[in-house]
């Protein structure tokens, strides 16, 4: 039941995709946002109140309405799972701003590519080379399939709805309190805590599978060497193993704001280019339909044991 609702919930994502900001994610976005006005006083405890008033609630409704549901007949339980499932993951949340990247990269229109890139990382781009671009949109599609896609997967198997649930709640409000200009501080600090830890399994299972799709050798040597070095640890490890797996060297020195910032070099190959992010774009397929497969023995074995 599990495979054919991630099954149905990709297809349906690909044919009516739910827009980047899409307006339940930016109600739940203002939510966050009332929250933390209204319970931020400067201390850990006020962040956990707040975090558990974000993501308790939202837990309940996915895993009460499952129960109830399967109650009644499991196919409504498993129309559930695909309606969650289509909120909580999908790569056309992402994708749609990687292609029209790499088509301004393919086309020489690098002005195109920097505003694009600008629009999906909410920070200027408009120092970034040609090759800056194409490294930087690598590593924000590698992530972005990480947080959208093979992470609520993980969840998903684990806790039924209510963990793809929890997944993406976690990871939104750690962007929104934990980190960014809106966020860190001691009021944020449980809810960064808090997914990095809920994202310990998914992201070593990510950049895995990265090492097995790709080029295994040079993904888990940069994974060992190099994810260290990165100042959040576990996009490093996803970043590193991808870099790896790719051929291609992420990080490394960004011109930015008319200054250099200084970033760890990660992988071992040749410059970012438009065939390096045509070739990130069948890594993350090629990962998505291992994932599907091991999905699929699990729900057999779970069904014939």
């Amino acid at each position: 039941m599990k495979f054919l609702a991630l099954l149905v919930a990709l297809l349906l994502e690909q044919v009516r995709p739910l827009r980047y900001r899409n307006r339940l994610y930016q109600g739940y976005g203002s939510y966050a946002t009332a929250l933390q006005e209204k319970f931020d006083g400067g201390q850990y405890r006020h962040g956990v109140v707040a975090w558990l008033l974000a993501v308790v609630p939202l837990l309940i409704v996915a895993a009460g309405v499952y129960y109830a549901l399967h109650a009644i007949a499991a196919p409504l339980a498993w129309a559930w799972n695909v309606a969650v499932l289509y909120v909580t993951m999908g790569f056309r949340q992402f994708s749609h701003f990687f292609t029209d990247i790499l088509r301004a990269l393919g086309g020489d229109d690098p002005a195109t590519a920097r505003r694009l890139l600008g629009e999906w990382r909410g920070e200027s781009a408009g120092d970034f080379t040609p090759t800056e671009i194409a490294r930087v949109a690598i590593e924000e599609g590698l992530l972005a399939s990480h947080r959208c896609v093979f992470g609520s997967i993980v969840w998903f198997v684990v806790l039924g709805p209510a963990g793809a649930v929890l997944y993406r709640a976690s990871e939104m409000l750690a962007a929104r309190w934990g980190g960014g200009a809106a966020g860190g501080g001691e009021f944020g600090r449980f809810a960064a805590r808090f997914y990095l830890w809920i994202d310990w399994l998914p992201a070593r299972a990510t950049a895995l599978t990265f090492a097995v799709v790709g080029n295994f050798e040079d993904a888990v040597y940069c994974w060992r060497s190099q994810a260290v070095q990165w100042g959040a640890r576990t996009p490093g490890v996803i970043l590193a193993a991808g870099a790896g797996a790719l051929g291609v060297r992420l990080g490394d020195t960004l011109h930015q704001y008319g200054t250099l910032q200084f970033r760890p070099e990660l992988g071992t190959g040749g410059d970012a280019d438009v065939d390096a992010m045509e070739s990130t774009v069948r890594l993350v397929w090629r990962s998505l339909v291992l994932w599907m497969f091991l999905v699929l023995i699990v729900s057999l074995a779970h069904a014939l044991g």
